[in-house]
């Protein structure tokens, strides 16, 4: 099937046992340094790349394959007579196989390796082989990942060669490859600059946000950690509407120190609780919003124990995900057949990087959106808020960032107990906060005692009609950005209706 063979690679599984049937039907191996070592130990035949250079090894192995005998095998058309005259004079036999992966330069990264020994492992013979053998796919079939060994090899077994097609495909996923090469380079080196998007396919989903759309789920290798760290312990694969929600908990969960569990759906939060442990932080996300938890997932920046478990595995949800679980818990909640389980040990602790979004013909880039917590800029208009009430301040102020704009959170007690989100108007957004709070209130609920309550808004009050409907549902506490140039007359309304209202000077639009 394959007669001459061009050899190098850092990641060495697989390779022996995909070469050897080749090899044994006549295949000639030339090969270099580390690749060369490993193949002759491993009983195959190989010859030096210098044997086809006639020109050693030098600058510490920087220098090896970067040789016209190497590129004119690879590079030679096979309809051009000039090319195979000139193969001809110089004793060269073209290659037909190529298999290159590059130095392990992610890996490198995420041990912490850094300055000049970092740059030592940035690849520049590997990646110009691969470039030279995808451009001349017509006749050489290159391979970047041992992943596509066995398939490769099936067809040897079949005595069946590779189409035309099967060799371009194989091209294209090099070319995939070090673009993504580059880009983790780039990043590593300039990361302000890098806005580039280049990813690593975690796994194909069954189908987008509808049935009827194709979608994939990519990594980011210059990003040190993410969701596709997380392992499934139970439950069947994850969807992309899963995902796009799993992100959204996940980012609301990491925000909070204390016990903290965050109920999400349609990639708003719909319930958010905080308390001294974790089991009291779970019942008050359900209870924050029991109709809109069904069906939603929850996030959880604690190890699941037996008692949370009992809680959750009282209602239908798509999604737990939380940095571990309790044996106990896991059993329990694996009675559920369909319910997703994941386990990402440092959910607690993700790392916020650029936003992508796409526009027709391109996209946008942003650097994330952080919310800031109680600083000396923030001002205080009327009483001062005790420690009880500045906790549920902050409560709303983050969850409010957390939810599409136009946005408001209201929070009592340590618990969300109404949201208004996605409205086209600010008036409107109080206006359904306030109504989830009285529809789920209960009848002695302390925890929505009216001068308990705290309500945020995701950017400035332009007139004061909200203010009058947060008065008129018994609301004393107003955290907001300010910015309007109605301040003074929103202002004005909340002194005269006794609101007490913070101003913080910055907004958390979420479009």
């Amino acid at each position: 099937m394959f007669k001459n063979a061009l050899v190098s690679v850092s990641d060495k599984s697989g390779l022996v046992e995909f070469l050897k049937p080749f090899v044994d039907q006549g295949l000639r191996v030339v090969s270099t340094g580390g690749t060369l070592k490993h193949l002759r130990e491993n009983g195959i035949l190989a010859f030096d790349v210098t044997e086809q250079t006639g020109f050693p090894e030098v600058m510490d192995g920087r220098v090896k394959t970067l040789h016209p005998r190497v590129h004119m095998a690879l590079l030679a058309r096979s309809s051009n007579s000039q090319d195979e005259a000139l193969l001809k004079k110089e004793d060269l036999e073209a290659f037909d196989l190529v298999v290159v992966n590059l130095y392990p330069f992610e890996q490198a990264k995420a041990r912490g390796v850094k300055g000049d020994e970092l740059i030592e492992y940035i690849d520049v013979g590997g990646p110009t082989m691969l470039r030279a053998a995808a451009k001349n796919h017509e006749r050489i079939a290159v391979v970047c990942q041992p992943s596509d060994y066995e398939w490769i090899a099936s067809r040897g077994r079949e005595k069946s060669p590779l189409s035309l097609q099967d060799r371009r495909s194989l091209a294209a996923s090099v070319f995939r490859h070090t673009a993504a090469y580059d880009d983790l380079i780039a990043k590593s080196l300039d990361g302000e600059q890098s806005l580039t998007l280049s990813g690593q396919v975690v796994s194909s989903l069954r189908y987008g946000e509808n049935p009827h759309q194709k979608a994939w789920w990519l990594r980011d290798p210059a990003v040190d950690g993410g969701l596709h760290d997380a392992k499934i312990l139970h439950g069947k694969a994850l969807s992309y509407n899963n995902l796009l929600d799993l992100d959204a908990a996940v980012g609301a969960v990491s925000d909070f120190s204390e016990p903290c569990a965050v109920a999400v759906k349609h990639n708003n939060p719909c319930g958010v609780g905080t308390e001294t442990t974790l089991a009291a932080a779970v019942k008050c996300a359900i209870d924050a919003d029991p109709v809109s938890v069904f069906g939603g997932i929850i996030a959880l920046n604690r190890i699941v124990d037996l008692e949370s478990a009992e809680i959750m595995g009282k209602i239908f949800l798509e999604c737990i995900i939380a940095p571990g679980f309790e044996p106990a818990a896991l059993e329990r909640l694996q009675k559920k057949k369909d319910l997703r389980l994941l386990e990402w040990p440092k959910l607690a602790v993700v790392r916020k990087e650029n936003q992508f979004r796409t526009v027709a013909g391109g996209y946008l880039v942003q650097t994330p959106d952080l919310v800031t917590t109680r600083t000396p800029e923030w001002k205080v208009i009327g009483e001062e808020p005790s420690e009880k009430i500045w906790r549920d301040l902050l409560l709303a102020w983050k969850v409010c960032a957390r939810l599409k704009s136009n946005a408001i959170a209201i929070a009592a007690n340590g618990r969300t107990v109404g949201l208004g989100m996605g409205q086209v108007n600010r008036v409107d957004a109080v206006q359904h906060a306030i109504e989830r709070m009285n529809r789920h209130r209960k009848d002695g609920d302390s925890s929505t005692h009216a001068t308990d309550v705290c309500l945020a808004s995701d950017a400035f009050f332009p007139f004061p009609d909200s203010i009058e409907k947060a008065a008129d549902a018994g609301i004393r506490w107003i955290i907001q950005p300010g910015g309007s140039i109605r301040d003074e007359d929103v202002l004005a309304k909340a002194r005269e209706r006794g609101l007490n209202m913070i101003l913080t000077g910055r907004r958390h639009f979420r479009h």
